[in-house]
């Protein structure tokens, strides 16, 4: 009865991590980029009562007996399926189609996102909602003759845009022909375990020892997705599967409770059992 009672509070603790996954995917439903998590279980070493035996000349073979202690987390998986775009037409809106995420660089710290709302600062630097600074290729050159640094979009540039393959284009207003130049382009970082990156808050990632190093390049471009400028990338929280998720939840620590209730009933019908 003590094992049942220690196997209803794993279980508790479990559905109870389960249920805060999933209130987090619900709370972002509505945020730009996000991926959701899943929480899968595992059941906990289970203590042996009678071990398996071998066929003899006279006598079948036994199987073993076992009791099992209960459930624990056995991961708590980062879902990293593609989702739809919001058109916004902002023109420096982006949104990835493919594998891939934009580079950031915060405080000096690279970070990773889905999250294409970029904009301006007062020096002109392309940078993202949180005010990182969006990392790509100064000039028309591709890499790997320029290095991944910051994107400065100098004022004298009119018509600004970006196209599928992550060019940064615009006016210069300088000349009296109106040229039409490439000021830059974006770089995004694909990993080889997508699974493995850490969320870093503000819709950001890490890179982890088991995502695998970033690699980088521009969309379009090996296995990195293509740009879709204009819109952004929504979030691939699927409200109904959550939903049911956390009915089944919620049964489930109700259940969990029940074992412990009523183990608890058992042990008080034993003190019961001594007192008369």
């Amino acid at each position: 009865m003590m094992r049942a009672l220690y196997s209803g509070i794993t279980g508790l603790k479990s559905h109870q991590t389960r249920m805060d996954v999933i209130g987090n995917n619900i709370s972002n439903v509505n945020t730009a980029g996000f991926k959701a998590s899943r929480v899968v279980f595992q059941d906990i070493y289970s203590q042996t009562l009678s071990p398996a035996s071998a066929p003899g000349t006279a006598t079948g073979g036994t199987n073993p007996q076992q009791v099992g202690l209960g459930s624990s987390i056995a991961s708590i998986d980062l879902l990293t399926t593609s989702s739809a775009s919001q058109y916004t037409g902002a023109p420096l809106d982006l949104a990835i189609e493919g594998s891939g995420y934009f580079v950031l660089s915060d405080n000096g710290q690279l970070v990773y996102t889905r999250t294409g709302n970029f904009g301006t600062d007062k020096n002109d630097h392309l940078v993202s909602s949180s005010g990182a600074y969006v990392q790509g290729y100064m000039g028309s050159t591709l890499p790997p003759t320029s290095a991944l640094g910051q994107i400065t979009i100098d004022p004298k540039y009119s018509d600004v845009a970006i196209d599928s393959t992550g060019a940064i284009t615009g006016i210069d207003t300088t000349t009296t022909t109106g040229d039409k130049v490439t000021i830059g382009y974006i770089a995004l970082a694909t990993f080889s375990n997508e699974g493995g990156l850490e969320k870093a808050g503000q819709n950001t990632y890490r890179s982890t020892n088991n995502s695998g190093a970033a690699v980088y390049n521009t969309p379009s471009t090996g296995v990195a997705g293509k740009l879709n400028p204009g819109t952004l990338e929504m979030s691939n929280v699927d409200l109904a599967t959550e939903f049911t998720d956390m009915i089944v939840t919620q049964r489930g620590f109700q259940a969990n409770s029940r074992i412990i209730t009523t183990t608890d009933s058992m042990l008080e019908e034993l003190v019961n059992l001594k007192r008369a």
